[in-house]
């Protein structure tokens, strides 16, 4: 698994042309934004882990964090009227997206003041504003929905697109091609992504898939695809360049596979025995996303030690303004039971 995510390269197919690994030129406010974005994704998972331990959140909550890179580099070509819908490993999508650490940590927590006022929790917390539509526990639940919401933007006319995420065990679900099907014959303008971080639930890829080979799902339904370092922020955002350019064109859909990896269990109550704790420290150590892009901003003087240092400081405080909000708080009313209920 190691092995792979240090040398996977972005592999062609009959489709496109070559989708170039190299850096684009970012100005220095970019590069350092893409470095607050992962870092607070990182700390507020960290926090939200703490409170969990501490019996502050109930039910399921499943952390990304190393995750950070693959979001964080799709976001960069997200357009204000592109839609998100991703499966319950969701709250790195929440803070990409740009909605409010207070109000997540506070949904995570059971509070009114969370995203759906204390009722959804972890895995089911939505924003309209921000165009984020869940968070989903059923496993590739989300491809459909996220069909349909392409469908929506086809139907409008507004050059949206739906960024729809799965991961390597919400591939194997069978709706995923009855939606790969839908979407090709319609030309629907739907990224398929989807984020392997080799072990599902529990079960690694090799054990688990006939095939690891995720880019490839949709070749014959005509869906081009790209497997991607999901741990490199810059191949991230050039595959997802080369995705919604295609996309956003009416070519129809178009699938990302980025290899990543996580670093704790599936949920909080997976003790993760499935894997070594060397192999899960090796890839700490080497293939950080957040560390390469820290030394890598370093190490070219592209952004100062100082200017690093009052992000992480920044971050550190939202985050523990955010905790501090979701304790404090109120839970919701006994009456919220009858609202938002459809019969």
């Amino acid at each position: 698994m190691v092995a792979q995510l240090r040398t996977v390269k972005t592999v062609e197919t009959p489709y496109l042309p070559e989708v170039p690994m190299s850096q684009k030129k970012q100005s220095a406010a970019e590069l350092t934004k893409i470095y607050e974005q992962m870092l607070l994704i990182r700390r507020f998972e960290e926090r939200a882990g703490q409170l969990y331990g501490m019996g502050l959140i109930g039910g399921f909550c499943h952390l990304y964090i190393g995750q950070e890179a693959v979001i964080v580099g799709l976001q960069k070509y997200i357009q204000s009227q592109d839609t998100v819908i991703t499966g319950y490993r969701d709250h790195g999508h929440m803070l990409a997206c740009g909605m409010d650490p207070k109000g997540v940590m506070a949904e995570l927590t059971g509070r009114h003041a969370g995203y759906s006022k204390g009722k959804g929790g972890s895995m089911h917390m939505f924003s309209r504003e921000k165009n984020f539509f869940g968070g989903h526990g059923i496993v590739g639940s989300q491809v459909s929905l996220g069909t349909g919401m392409a469908f929506g933007h086809k139907y409008k006319g507004d050059n949206g697109v739906c960024l729809t995420f799965m991961g390597d065990g919400g591939i194997n679900q069978g709706q995923v091609y009855e939606s790969f099907n839908m979407a090709a014959l319609w030309k629907l303008p739907v990224v398929y992504v989807v984020e392997d971080n080799g072990y599902a639930m529990g079960t690694s890829v090799a054990r688990g898939s006939a095939s690891g080979e995720f880019h490839k799902r949709g070749e014959p339904y005509g869906i081009p695809g790209r497997v991607v370092d999901g741990m490199d922020i810059f191949a991230v955002q050039e595959a997802a360049k080369w995705a919604m350019d295609y996309v956003r064109k009416g070519n129809g859909p178009a699938l990302l596979h980025f290899k990543t990896y996580r670093y704790r269990g599936h949920s909080m109550s997976d003790p993760a025995n499935y894997r070594t704790k060397e192999e899960v420290e090796k890839v700490r150590s080497e293939h950080d996303p957040i560390e390469m892009f820290r030394q890598h901003i370093l190490l070219k003087k592209i952004v100062t030690e100082d200017a690093v240092k009052a992000v992480e400081k920044q971050v550190k405080d939202i985050v523990a303004e955010a905790a501090v909000f979701a304790q404090s708080t109120p839970e919701p009313d006994p009456s919220e039971l009858y609202t938002d209920v459809l019969i």
